[in-house]
């Protein structure tokens, strides 16, 4: 949370040839938003049928997802649930330092765009990133078009 996820998938959209873009928030988002075994089953599922989906249209090139995973569990889940046999899957983890995501959390909660208590909850994860499986990029002291330009080139 506050590492530019979504401002840079939006970018990556426009760059890549026949992308589609999915953020995972936009599968569970509810008033109020309940965490429950339940819940968490359904947005698991919400995502993998529509990235499935995604994966076998054959308009789109690139599919770009992306959510807050700081479990390996929460990509492995998803993962398995996806024929990417055809796909050359890239997992990346944003990940910046904790004063620069103070300081991004700070502005948006400033801006009224994030809650308060977003911050401990956020920088509470920073340690689980260099656990996953993934590429990580630093987006510390980065643009956002200079992040997509990163990601572009992988």
């Amino acid at each position: 949370m506050g590492v530019g996820k979504t401002a840079v998938c939006q970018v990556l959209k426009r760059k890549l040839r026949n992308s589609v873009f999915l953020d995972g928030d936009w599968c569970w988002n509810s008033d109020p938003f309940q965490v429950t075994e339940e819940t968490k089953a359904m947005v698991l599922d919400n995502i993998s049928h529509l990235l499935s989906n995604f994966i076998k249209c054959s308009a789109y090139d690139n599919i770009i997802f992306c959510w807050v995973m700081h479990e390996q569990s929460i990509i492995d889940s998803i993962m398995e649930k996806l024929d990417t046999f055809k796909c050359n899957v890239k997992n990346i983890s944003l990940v910046c330092s904790e004063n620069e995501l103070r300081s991004r959390l700070a502005e948006d909660i400033a801006k009224g765009l994030r809650s308060s208590d977003i911050i401990e909850r956020s920088t509470a994860r920073i340690g689980n990133y260099s656990h996953l499986n993934t590429i990580k990029l630093d987006t510390t002291f980065k643009t956002i078009q200079q992040v997509a330009e990163e990601i572009e080139r992988l």
